[in-house]
């Protein structure tokens, strides 16, 4: 090529912005367009995180019976009375799922039995429970959330003014004792703030058998003690979690 030719050529590179090297990259060729840098990854924001709980409600106590050493009148036509219970928790949601721990307590419940006239071995039985408790939360609707869940963990019952007609109770009218308790759990959430939820549920609590106070005539257990609980509590969520 002649010079004159050449510069024409350089002329029109440099004009179209092309590089004079040889060794220029395909993606560096005119009309190319350079890759956009890439951006932020976009997450979807949904009610989940950390949670405060706390929850009041009624119970209606339960037993299968009554079981006495031998020696002893066996109560019949044993029954629990009611009682309130309230309870604090905290636990994280993620999703459709979870998880709490809570603390309730359950106020004193009057026990009643029959050994030889109506209602002649009377007690109060108290109970503290643990739970550690999982739920699954079945689809939102209008802002109410349909749940159900289960629970387990320790209970820690007392019973107080133990007395027994035959033979008369003499002995220390108080026993404390730790047992194993389960839960299963239904109800409905209703969202009146972004992060806030009344829940009102039904609980059945079973805190297992219960050994009355002991004399030198023998002891008497409480079978199957459980309760029936209609509960309403608040759900605050305090640290909301991004959801990939």
């Amino acid at each position: 090529m002649s010079r004159v030719g050449k510069s024409v050529v350089a002329v029109a590179l440099a004009l179209s912005g092309m590089p004079l090297t040889s060794g220029a990259k395909a993606a560096d060729m005119p009309g190319q367009l350079p890759l956009p840098a890439p951006g932020p990854v976009l997450t979807e924001s949904v009610l989940s995180g950390w949670y405060l709980r706390g929850d009041v409600g009624a119970g209606w106590g339960m037993t299968t019976g009554s079981a006495s050493t031998a020696g002893l009148i066996n109560p019949i036509e044993t029954a629990l009375g009611s009682g309130v219970t309230a309870g604090l928790g905290v636990g994280i949601k993620t999703r459709w799922l979870r998880t709490d721990v809570t603390l309730d307590y359950l106020a004193p419940v009057n026990y009643r039995g029959t050994q030889i006239v109506a209602n002649d071995v009377t007690a109060k039985l108290q109970s503290t429970t643990a739970l550690f408790n999982a739920y699954i939360d079945l689809g939102t609707w209008y802002g109410f959330t349909p749940y159900i869940g289960a629970g387990a963990g320790a209970a820690f019952n007392r019973v107080n003014d133990f007395q027994r007609a035959v033979p008369p109770f003499a002995g220390d009218a108080s026993r404390s004792q730790t047992n194993f308790a389960f839960a299963g759990m239904a109800g409905v959430a209703w969202a009146v703030a972004p992060n806030l939820q009344i829940d009102l549920g039904y609980r059945y609590l079973n805190l297992g058998d219960v050994k009355a106070p002991a004399d030198v005539s023998g002891q008497t257990t409480i079978r199957g003690v459980a309760a029936h609980e209609v509960r309403v509590g608040l759900r605050w969520s305090f640290d909301d979690l991004p959801i990939r």
